[in-house]
């Protein structure tokens, strides 16, 4: 429930800001009508503090109402004046899951699309399994910011009441999630390795006390159940090209004001290490077994004649191996290439969560009880220094 209390000035700074015109001023007062869908846009605005929002306790609420497994859409800028921003993988990784969510949960997959102009996306998510796409077009929208898309998808949860949304733990999923779950007064399950249902209840896991454990988390009485999704954890579905989504435009009346936060100027870098081994289908991986930089950088030569990229154990970075860019596992990238190669690495959890979705792993290591071997298809038990040279010769041949 929202009120404005007799502190109200008539101002009428929250008239503007809200996006869906829901506020009339009435003998000089602020008044909400049917429209209201309590984003809390105005209590922030109020610079007398009149307005206030009242909800009602989680185990008190009725969730039946609450249908629909949703997925945030992620734009990537191109470069492209023709085509500039397409829709990072992450969003199709989500979907994929997503679909098996909804279709144990017997309600729909809907994607979630915030964008200044549409470029056929629908015809993308449709093909990975979406049953509808929520679009929201508006200049406002041209380029992410906290402020303008938290307060559009939570007017859109209030209107709508998905079971469920997601987000890839991105950078823009890990600062717009926890905003909406804040605005929401909802739980958020972060940086998710694995997804189920169990009991009509998402079931969210994730890597807890510096990855030591896996831990599964349930949220019964939360509506939406928030979660962010590593990115490469999931695996993709094939696309059932014209498969279609059907589209629902929402309006959204945007006003500039909402930007707390306005962008100068933008400078891209791209480190090629970095981009590369979170999307490359080969990755030769060394760990402090490893033993010295120099031979380390054996993994280089033969990483190169696979056509792949080199990746590195925490311990083979903190040891000054490798940079950290090329790190994989928890605190490091996550990757799900077609070939990976482990030498000499033992396979910590924290490690391992950041590979094991790969097709196939092969593992080299001279304990038979390292526990990579738990997750390899391949393992070979000896010395990564004997191995790699003969490997390179063979592949030289």
């Amino acid at each position: 429930m929202i009120e404005v209390s007799n502190k109200c000035i008539g101002c009428t700074k929250c008239v503007p800001v809200c996006p869906f015109a829901a506020i009339n001023m009435i003998d000089k007062k602020a008044t909400m009508n049917e429209a209201c869908t309590l984003c809390g846009v105005c209590v922030q605005i109020c610079p007398v503090k009149a307005i206030t929002i009242t909800r009602e306790e989680a185990s008190a609420r009725d969730f039946s109402g609450f249908k629909g497994v949703w997925v945030y859409v992620e734009l990537a800028e191109t470069g492209d004046k023709t085509h500039p921003k397409k829709i990072k993988p992450v969003t199709f990784e989500l979907l994929s899951e997503g679909r098996k969510l909804a279709d144990e949960l017997k309600e729909d997959l809907c994607a979630v699309l915030l964008t200044d102009k549409n470029h056929n996306y629908e015809k993308e998510l449709g093909a990975y399994g979406a049953d509808k796409v929520y679009m929201v077009e508006h200049d406002e929208l041209f380029e992410y910011n906290t402020d303008i898309f938290s307060t559009v998808i939570v007017s859109l949860v209030n209107r709508h009441k998905p079971s469920a949304m997601l987000y890839g733990a991105s950078i823009q999923g890990r600062d717009l999630a926890p905003r909406v779950a804040s605005t929401l007064y909802v739980g958020l399950t972060a940086d998710c390795t694995a997804l189920a249902v169990k009991d009509g209840l998402l079931l969210q896991s994730r890597p807890a006390f510096g990855g030591n454990i896996m831990a599964d988390i349930l949220s019964p009485n939360s509506r939406p159940q928030l979660a962010t999704v590593r990115p490469n954890v999931m695996k993709l579905a094939e696309p059932q090209l014209g498969r279609a989504a059907v589209v629902v435009r929402e309006a959204a009346k945007l006003d500039k004001s909402l930007r707390r936060v306005k962008v100068l100027e933008r400078k891209i870098t791209r480190d090629s290490g970095a981009a590369r081994i979170e999307s490359a289908g080969v990755i030769v991986s060394g760990g402090r077994g490893m033993k010295t930089k120099d031979k380390f950088k054996q993994l280089e030569e033969l990483s190169g004649l696979l056509g792949g990229v080199v990746g590195a154990s925490r311990a083979a970075v903190d040891l000054g191996f490798k940079e950290k860019t090329h790190q994989v596992g928890q605190s490091g990238a996550t990757v799900s290439p077609k070939l990976y190669l482990s030498f000499g690495i033992s396979g910590a959890v924290q490690h391992i969560v950041g590979m094991k979705a790969s097709d196939v792993i092969i593992a080299v290591n001279k304990d038979p009880n390292a526990p990579i071997f738990n997750v390899a298809k391949y393992g070979i038990v000896g010395d990564a220094h004997e191995i790699v040279p003969k490997l390179i010769e063979a592949l030289k041949k």
